[in-house]
């Protein structure tokens, strides 16, 4: 479907309003598989039902691992890692989380699985983590390009006792060895080359211990040792879907909070909300909290000052190149825009209205929809891509408008 935005500047009756968002797709993803490797049943509060959540949990069913959900609430039957299938398929989507976590988990249990996904996650980098795998012991056989979905993947019990894992594409490289460690039955060391923002590195870390297990971490490398226990998890509002209404906030001059979201959270995208309440242009390292390089991009044609957002060149390997979906969309608006090889640079001016190319990325769709609130004539093609993360996207928007415009 196409959703043309209803531009609502100077238009606003009530500044002050207060909006829901899912669970956190990211602490979904980790209590769902560390759930699973426990011993017994977990239940997890507030996890978001998008459809990369729904893949991971029938991932884990065909697996063997059952996982009951009743609304928001999902409890997890774990099996402590002793799953009764040794063979069989497994779809992961174009879920990231699923495809690096289960494909992790998979190394590490002696079997022979069938990996498929979407085209979508085909395209997605995998190198560094299959890298790490096959140094851990398990065999791969691709079926389509080296290092890329769909293949067969042969776990191993007899594994080695250490392993060195290139990030720079992803920290879910690192954050897949980690939760999948504990079912090597001994200490198991990680040690890690290139850089990436590791936000999402300590979210795994904290989860681990919440759920029974202590990494210990020394000169940048990583042992794990220990077992999950089942446990009652509560999950925070998914921050990067609360970023887009804060990002109102500066484009419309509103009081937009986000019910449950503190402060002190483990997720990094924190950083973009406090960015955005006084920033009026000027050069950013989003490596830490690269999900909202769009929602800044979005925003940045209203500011004062130019914008340059820099350190995001792994943006470029995720649900599209990101980098060239703000380029284009931002041409499209008659904005002027430089792309670099780790980011793009963005002038202000008074966009005009124009199509939104999402190209199959729901961050694109809900990024450039911030624009239509200050801009006439903006129409996000394939609106419907949001209900990979959030699917109650365009409603929760459209009560917004009435709220502040009613």
């Amino acid at each position: 479907m196409n959703y043309e935005v209803k531009n609502i500047y100077g238009k606003i009756k009530n500044k002050s309003a207060v909006v829901r968002v899912p669970g956190s797709k990211s602490i979904t993803a980790r209590a769902l598989l560390m759930s699973a490797l426990a011993d017994g049943d977990s239940f997890l509060y507030g996890a978001q039902m998008s459809d990369d959540c729904t893949t991971f949990i029938n991932a884990m069913y065909s697996l063997g691992v059952r996982a009951e959900v009743d609304g928001t609430t999902v409890k997890v039957t774990g099996r402590g890692g002793r799953f009764p299938f040794n063979y069989g398929d497994v779809y992961v989507g174009s879920a990231g989380t699923a495809a690096r976590f289960i494909t992790a988990m998979l190394a590490f249990k002696d079997g022979e699985f069938g990996v498929t996904s979407s085209p979508q996650m085909k395209k997605r980098p995998q190198e560094g983590l299959i890298s790490a795998l096959k140094a851990v012991g398990a065999q791969f056989t691709f079926y389509g390009d080296e290092n890329c979905f769909p293949f067969v993947i042969r776990g191993t019990k007899c594994m080695a006792d250490e392993v060195t894992v290139d990030i720079t594409k992803s920290s879910q490289f690192l954050s897949a060895l980690l939760m999948a460690g504990v079912l090597a039955d001994k200490p198991f060391k990680i040690k890690t080359v290139g850089s990436h923002g590791m936000d999402y590195v300590k979210m795994t870390l904290d989860m681990m211990w919440s759920f029974g297990v202590n990494v210990e971490e020394k000169d940048g490398a990583y042992v794990v040792d220990g077992k999950y226990m089942p446990r009652r998890y509560d999950i925070e509002p998914d921050v990067s879907a609360a970023c887009y209404f804060y990002a109102i906030n500066r484009l419309l001059g509103t009081d937009i909070k986000v019910a449950g979201v503190m402060p002190r959270t483990m997720q990094g995208d924190i950083k973009f909300i406090e960015l955005i309440k006084n920033f009026n242009g000027g050069k950013v390292d989003m490596s830490a909290f690269s999900d909202q390089a769009l929602t800044l991009a979005a925003v940045a044609p209203y500011l004062e000052n130019p914008t340059e957002i820099v350190g995001v060149a792994h943006i470029r390997g995720q649900e599209c190149d990101r980098i060239k979906a703000i380029v284009h969309n931002l041409t499209a608006m008659g904005v002027k825009c430089e792309e670099r090889e780790d980011g793009v640079k963005i002038y202000p001016c008074k966009p005009h209205g124009a199509e939104i190319e999402t190209f199959g990325d729901h961050r694109v769709a809900m990024a450039f929809s911030l624009c239509g609130l200050r801009t006439d004539g903006i129409v996000i093609k394939n609106a419907e891509v949001c209900s990979k993360t959030f699917k109650e996207y365009f409603e929760v928007f459209d009560d917004l408008i009435e709220k502040l415009t009613k």
